[in-house]
């Protein structure tokens, strides 16, 4: 049951609100119609998540009415994911907008507190996969996680990642990024007692195939507890990360 809700519940509980009221805000509208999108303001309310913004293909204006219909609705912490400098300046002008150009992602508001179960790693093969890394590692501390970054750590210098053992058995949830071969995910997969998620990246050569080598070899992998998201989907695996840290969490 979402938080929202609960809340709800227990005013009613309380007598801080009469059930008639308690069944009015429950009964809001689901979404706000804007024409050119529809803005779920009841993700949280299912998800335990509010909706997440996927810049990509979307104009700084239309993000910008956007972000104006979750904060009016009561969001504190938005995600802009694949949005250009230029973009990321113009929404800055309307939102308290932080921009991290590396993975093209930007928050809005600040960062709640970390009420996760544990350390989620974010580790990535090499520095060409931080992009992917880094929207990653902020998805899950915009969720309320504590992430150690890991980078640099590809097997093609494995004492790189047996440097910081500690890290990786001490880990919650660990995300594992590698392109060219993307043998990362089972090597971590074969140190780890934790689940791993696997995010294969387009970084490599002609026979990488844009990321399809590396999803391919992670989807084979030998190691159990390996799970997989799609080409680039830092954003997926940070959600999904944050999923698993906050079970213990959940009443």
């Amino acid at each position: 049951m979402s938080d929202d809700v609960r809340k709800i519940l227990e005013k009613v509980q309380a007598g801080e609100l009469s059930v008639d009221e308690a069944l009015l805000a429950v009964k809001k509208e689901p979404f706000a119609d804007l024409g050119y999108a529809k803005v779920d303001l009841h993700r949280k309310t299912r998800n335990g998540a509010a909706e997440v913004i996927y810049g990509a293909g979307k104009t700084a204006e239309q993000i910008t009415g956007i972000l104006d219909t979750l904060r009016a609705a009561g969001e504190k912490t938005i995600l802009v994911t694949r949005i250009s400098p230029e973009t990321a300046r113009i929404i800055g002008e309307e939102h308290p907008l932080t921009y991290h150009e590396i993975p093209r992602l930007g928050i809005v508001g600040e960062l709640p507190r970390k009420d996760g179960c544990g350390t989620i790693v974010v580790a990535a093969a090499g520095t060409s996969d931080m992009p992917v890394a880094e929207e990653a590692a902020l998805t899950a501390e915009a969720y309320g996680n504590e992430v150690i970054r890991l980078y640099d750590v590809g097997v093609a210098g494995l004492h790189r990642l047996l440097s910081h053992l500690d890290e990786v058995m001490g880990a919650n949830v660990i995300i594992a990024i590698a392109g060219m071969e993307g043998a990362l995910a089972s090597v971590i997969g074969g140190l780890a007692d934790c689940p791993v998620i696997a995010v294969p990246t387009s970084v490599g050569y002609g026979a990488s195939f844009g990321g399809l080598s590396a999803l391919l070899s992670m989807l084979n992998s030998c190691a159990s507890g390996v799970s997989v998201v799609n080409i680039d989907n830092g954003f997926g695996a940070g959600f999904l990360a944050s999923r698993i840290n906050h079970m213990g969490t959940k009443r």
